[in-house]
């Protein structure tokens, strides 16, 4: 009979066996406190090995229920909360906006004169600072969600559907680029194909002539088809000759902008009669119908970008394929030796992402501009990095952070009209949100929520309350 080497289950109750007793006499018959192990990995394996007198267990210690001799009860839900990444997030976004009012404030007039006499009057200078910060946060709100001063409910609300109208294809480009991130890939390329979706999508919009309904779905699908095919080129170099995503992309990014710059000087795109480069309008049957009347440039694009939203949430975390692509991101290796075909995720995965990226371009072709020129894509696909950073990745981390992204964008105009502060202001705020995301450790630090700290402290309690406890 075959000896059966797989490890039995052990469905007993565990419990965490003591330290080596032979090395707790040694130190105390020669009065020497016991050297500590040198950190917790170690410990546990003491403690699961019974300090090497059993061989280990099928089921760590660590992983096992019950608690360690001496252990810390467990941390609270509320410190969770307060610790987790989504608190994190809204915090680094905090945090810019407190610079971002800094930055505001030096560029303020009132500001600069009140420094002039600040040790002399220093109130002066803090109100004025402060109240530099407020008007235009105060403006970017009322450009982006809420404007009280506006005609009617149509005025007050305008800011709001102006703010879902320029996150739609944010959302959009940076679902594609989020997905890819999550795969383990850097899909970078979101600027061109948004590019090729436009051109396709458009095409179809003003050359062909077709019933409503069935038209607006061919030019959907036309775009999307474009993006994907754009996005499948980078996966399929990827998996057979090894290129890198990061460079491929940049380089289709190149090509499609040349490529759309090109078709529109010719006669096959260039508006009849027209002196620049900007293609005939798309028919009204392939443009998408407005939500809320003409008053409001908000279109069917935003309820397809929920709709995207569900469908990558779903694909990632209800569907064999969505784990498939998780596991290659986390480790393509470990995800070959599993039997996961690498080569097709990583195809897949690059065709999905463009397919995405896709969407925005014909939410602005089809949706808000109803024309195709060589800025049909103005800066959404290198935005969309940004956003799927900023939304760590996840399906809605990423529509919250385009609606947060739509909304600065729509109230930098109007926070520069009203208190004269530059737009650019608001760039610098984005970029300071994307810098603290890609630091949490020192946004928790300086809101004083790093639970490292809490751990470090307790760690050596644990052992020696372990040890105290073996003992005696």
């Amino acid at each position: 009979m075959s000896e059966n080497t797989e490890p039995r289950e052990n469905t007993g109750p565990r419990r965490a066996a003591a330290p080596d007793p032979d090395r707790i006499r040694a130190a105390q018959a020669t009065d020497v406190e016991p050297e500590p192990l040198e950190d917790d990995a170690d410990f546990v394996t003491s403690l699961d090995t019974a300090g090497g007198a059993h061989q280990p267990s099928a089921v760590p210690v660590s992983t096992q229920s019950g608690a360690l001799p001496g252990a810390p009860e467990e941390e609270s839900l509320l410190r969770k909360i307060f610790t987790g990444n989504g608190i994190v997030t809204i915090l680094a976004v905090l945090l810019a906006l407190i610079l971002g009012g800094f930055l505001i404030a030096a560029t303020d007039e009132v500001v600069g004169k009140t420094a002039g006499y600040f040790f002399a009057r220093p109130t002066d200078f803090f109100t004025a600072v402060w109240s530099a910060s407020t008007r235009s946060y105060v403006a970017l709100f009322q450009g982006a969600v809420f404007n009280p001063r506006g005609t009617g409910a149509v005025g007050q609300f305008s800011p709001l559907m102006e703010t879902l109208t320029i996150a739609t294809p944010l959302i959009t480009a940076g679902l594609g680029v989020a997905l890819a991130f999550r795969a383990g890939l850097f899909n970078i390329g979101a600027q061109g194909q948004i590019i090729m979706a436009g051109i396709l999508a458009s095409w179809v919009g003003f050359a062909l002539h077709l019933p409503l309904g069935l038209h607006l779905l061919l030019v959907l699908v036309a775009g999307v088809i474009g993006g994907a095919v754009w996005g499948g080129i980078v996966g399929v170099l990827k998996a057979r000759t090894g290129a890198h995503e990061v460079i491929v992309t940049i380089m289709l990014n190149y090509i499609a902008l040349y490529f759309l710059r090109y078709l529109l000087d010719t006669d096959l795109f260039q508006r009849p009669g027209a002196d620049t480069p900007i293609s005939p309008i798309v028919d009204p049957s392939a443009a998408y119908p407005l939500l809320f009347g003409s008053q409001y440039r908000l279109h069917l694009g935003f309820l397809l970008a929920i709709a995207a939203t569900v469908f990558v949430w779903w694909l990632l975390n209800r569907s064999t394929i969505g784990f498939e692509f998780r596991a290659v991101g986390a480790n393509p290796k470990a995800a070959l030796t599993a039997g996961i075909n690498v080569s097709r995720a990583t195809i897949l995965v690059m065709t999905i992402a463009g397919g995405l990226a896709g969407l925005a371009g014909v939410a602005q072709v089809a949706g808000t501009e109803k024309v195709l020129t060589d800025g049909v894509a103005a800066t959404y696909g290198f935005d969309a990095i940004t956003v799927a950073l900023l939304g760590r990745s996840s399906p809605w981390g990423t529509f919250a952070a385009g609606l947060l992204f739509g909304a600065f964008r729509a109230g930098a105009v109007q926070m520069q009209i009203q208190t004269g502060t530059p737009i650019d202001i608001v760039l610098v705020v984005q970029s300071l949100i994307v810098l603290f995301i890609a630091a949490p450790p020192l946004v928790r630090a300086i809101f004083g929520l790093n639970p490292r700290k809490k751990k470090a402290a307790t760690a050596g309690k644990t052992k020696q309350a372990a040890i105290t406890g073996g003992a005696a």
